[in-house]
């Protein structure tokens, strides 16, 4: 029997895509960069890189370092290489320009868009909706939709975005709407002080919670699989129980890491895959005497069951210490609530 009220929401789940291509942006929306900043004595003998990495701390090291390999970034006029030292009072001058990112396509698609300042913005993705460009997905993604919500973000590295969701997983995402703030947040990934915290639901009954410390890397055989193996990049997950059911489990999961695929190949790893995972998901498990309904349910499950529930962050400019927080989409909450009833309908 289904739940009063509720119809099953599967097939729409999914957004529908129909995007309306508009022109690229020209390439005159290129960002000219003109900086200039004496040394301070505590500075004088370190790397020309390491300095300016200090006095121009909106752009990167690596695209500084370039930017000194082109000679757009001079020491008291004069080209130097990214090792050399300079000195206390050396006038540091950068003229460069950040020439456009890609050549993608912006396109008239949907967003919902949970907070936005000059800065930054974050986003509910829905099922369906690839990230970034890739091969099957030349646009109808994500880059396509932010570069006609916000056009100058073709002059930020990957479009502002610098973490992902996988296509068919839920929930929230920060995108940077300038180099200042993709530089900080890529630093603030880096250095572990994003809280992002997952809900799934995964095949088995977990015990208990835990953590997770196992490298992950991509499977040597089948490229499009990830796995964990030794000489993988480190990946720490912890995880916890929000609500047991006969042969499945509501788990939250708060990554330390973010390798691709990484909370998916973790549950697999300890034994507990993720409902509709059609990668990692395992064996199929129904529990014994379920409704029709249920197993119904379980059956045609459209994704995985994996929602980006949580995100906390510093502000890249201001400092301040932010958090949002994305309710579940219907068709996660629609299976819990089978879950639930088909545990009543068993209890005693």
């Amino acid at each position: 029997m289904e739940p009063s009220g509720q119809k099953t929401p599967y097939l729409t789940t999914s957004v529908q895509l129909k995007p309306k291509a508009v022109p690229p942006p020209s390439p005159s929306m290129s960002e000219i960069i003109q900086l200039s900043a004496e040394v301070p004595s505590e500075l004088g003998g370190q790397r020309l890189d390491q300095v300016a990495a200090q006095l121009f701390a909106e752009h990167s090291r690596s695209r500084l370092s370039a930017w000194i390999k082109e000679g757009l970034l001079t020491v008291d006029g004069a080209v130097l290489r990214p090792r050399d030292t300079v000195h206390g009072g050396s006038v540091l001058a950068l003229n460069a320009e950040q020439e456009a990112q890609g050549e993608w396509v912006a396109q008239d698609i949907e967003l919902d868009i949970v907070y936005e300042d000059d800065q930054l913005m974050v986003i509910n993705k829905p099922a369906g909706l690839v990230v970034h460009p890739a091969a099957g997905h030349a646009d109808g993604t994500l880059l396509n939709a932010l570069l006609h919500h916000v056009p100058d973000i073709i002059n930020v590295p990957r479009a502002g975005i610098v973490h992902r969701l996988d296509k068919d997983t839920t929930g929230l995402m920060v995108v940077a709407k300038t180099i200042q703030a993709q530089t900080n947040l890529v630093a603030q990934l880096q250095a572990r002080s994003v809280s992002r915290i997952y809900e799934c639901i995964v095949i088995g009954v977990v015990t208990a919670g835990g953590k997770i410390n196992a490298p992950i890397g991509r499977h040597g055989s089948q490229r499009q699989r990830m796995a964990v193996m030794e000489g993988g990049k480190p990946a720490v997950s912890h995880y916890r129980v929000l609500e047991r059911f006969r042969s499945h489990t509501h788990v939250r999961v708060k990554l330390e890491t973010g390798r691709t695929h990484q909370i998916r190949v973790h549950m697999s790893h300890v034994g507990f895959p993720l409902v509709g995972d059609p990668t990692y998901g395992g064996r199929f498990r129904i529990p014994p005497a379920a409704s029709l309904t249920m197993v119904e349910a379980l059956k045609t499950f459209p994704r995985q069951a994996l929602h980006a529930r949580f995100l906390e962050l510093n502000h890249p400019t201001t400092g301040q210490r932010m958090s949002w927080e994305s309710p579940l989409p219907d068709d996660f909450v629609w299976l819990l609530s089978l879950l639930k009833q088909d545990r009543e309908a068993f209890v005693g």
